[in-house]
């Protein structure tokens, strides 16, 4: 007898392609929940080519070049054009100042980046100690449409200064700085950075006086998204002690907004630009209060309120951002994993043992059917015959049949009854 002690290969693939197939299945339904990768292009609107805005896009651009993110700057009139960008789906970031915001559910902020101080300059030996002071003077409030314009018409309506009894300009903060130093306008209006050329040169320029808002906590009252900050004496040049005197100002805060449905790995790109440019300190707020998620313009991303408190995700604090991105994209691959994949290799090789004893214990029906045929008082010599023959064919095809040695036994054990049987067909016939 030859028994072949050798893995049923058959056995192994009927049994292993359909556990394929499954788990193929459940794989690929699974990578239908399975969210894009982030695009390697976005836009974003800022500003003035000149401005503050602009120049802060430009930083957030060279921090997204190192990951491969290509952001593309569109110059604008102001926050209002970016804000309708967003809205028009033109861009997926933009720079928008405090209270110029629309109410929209579909934009998020990602966090408020520092204090936007209100600067009015007006012809030293003007006394202007009030905003209803300016009614009748020329004053330059910005181009229509941006955040400055929208603000200096807010602040001057409440002091009844209007276009009826005052003559506005809407000149860019250049064409403004140039008109005021020519004697063509009496005031201009800014909201901008401390740091920004205009006012910095306005500052240093003694023909030149800031406005100091005496009335700040009532404004703050009034429009609470402004917030009330003190410009220190000698804070801007101690040697030649510019301001002369603290200054209160009143201040929106620049935010950075985006579409609610911009890809979560961008938003901690973004995120992380925002810390590194913003978290210091400035003349207004102390080291760590920007970036921020109080004073906001937009309700604030889930992504950034947990970013801002906890810092960024595990995977992006030790990988490459594609590699932490594609692992996380991938988790929902987990499931079927856990669900099918673990299980299915825990009962596959009971079934496969299942299916190599089906094999054998099959022989054994034929067996009992033969040994029940020589339970008879006597056999005919046509019968003996036929009954041998009978085992012979069937210990023939056991000794064919391919069993891993762990099934072995049972192969031996069915010869052996074989034989056995045999011993009683010959005795019956001889007796």
């Amino acid at each position: 007898m030859n028994v072949k002690r050798k893995p049923s290969y058959l056995e192994l693939i009927l049994i292993f392609i359909p556990t394929i197939a499954i788990v193929y299945a459940g794989f690929w339904g699974a990578y239908q929940f399975v969210s894009p990768a982030p695009p390697r292009n976005i836009s974003i609107s800022a500003g003035n080519i000149n401005g503050t805005y602009y120049s802060f896009a430009q930083k957030y651009r060279d921090e997204l070049a190192v990951h491969g993110i290509d952001l593309n700057i569109l110059k604008s009139k102001g926050s209002r054009e970016n804000i309708q960008r967003l809205l028009d789906k033109e861009v997926e970031v933009a720079l928008v100042q405090g209270g110029t915001a629309y109410a929209d559910e579909k934009l998020v902020s990602l966090g408020s980046l520092y204090y936007e101080p209100i600067s009015i300059f007006y012809k030293k030996g003007l006394n202007l100690s009030r905003l209803n002071h300016f009614a009748g003077l020329k004053i330059s409030i910005n181009v229509i449409g941006s955040g400055t314009h929208m603000l200096a018409s807010q602040l001057f309506a409440i002091n009844h200064v209007n276009s009826q009894n005052t003559q506005f300009r809407y000149l860019p903060p250049e064409e403004s700085l140039a008109q005021l130093k020519s004697g063509e306008l009496d005031a201009v209006f800014f909201v901008s950075s401390i740091y920004s050329s205009v006012v910095q040169e306005l500052l240093h320029n003694k023909s030149f006086t800031l406005f100091n808002f005496e009335r700040a906590d009532a404004y703050n009252q009034v429009l609470p998204f402004l917030s009330k900050v003190k410009l220190h004496e000698g804070i801007i040049d101690f040697k030649n002690n510019i301001p002369k005197k603290p200054i209160t100002l009143l201040a929106p805060t620049a935010n950075l907004v985006v579409r609610d449905d911009l890809h979560k790995s961008l938003l901690i790109l973004l995120l992380q630009a925002m810390e590194k440019n913003h978290g210091d300190n400035d003349l207004f707020s102390k080291p760590g209060f920007f970036p921020s998620e109080q004073l906001t313009a937009y309700p604030i991303s889930d992504v950034a309120k947990r970013f801002l408190e906890v810092g960024p995700p595990f995977l992006m604090k030790y990988l490459p951002f594609w590699v932490a991105t594609f692992i996380d994209r991938m988790v929902v691959l987990l499931l079927p994993f856990l669900l099918l994949f673990l299980p299915l290799f825990k009962i596959l090789p009971p079934v496969y043992r299942w299916r190599i004893r089906s094999k054998v214990y099959k022989w054994y029906e034929e067996l009992q059917d033969v040994d029940d045929q020589t339970h008879v008082e006597s056999l005919s010599q046509t019968e003996y015959e036929r009954l041998n023959q009978e085992l012979e064919r069937i210990t023939s095809e056991v000794s064919r049949l391919h069993t891993p040695l762990s099934n072995a036994d049972q192969l031996y054990n069915l010869l052996v009854h074989i034989d056995l049987i045999k011993k009683i067909l010959k005795s019956k016939f001889n007796s």
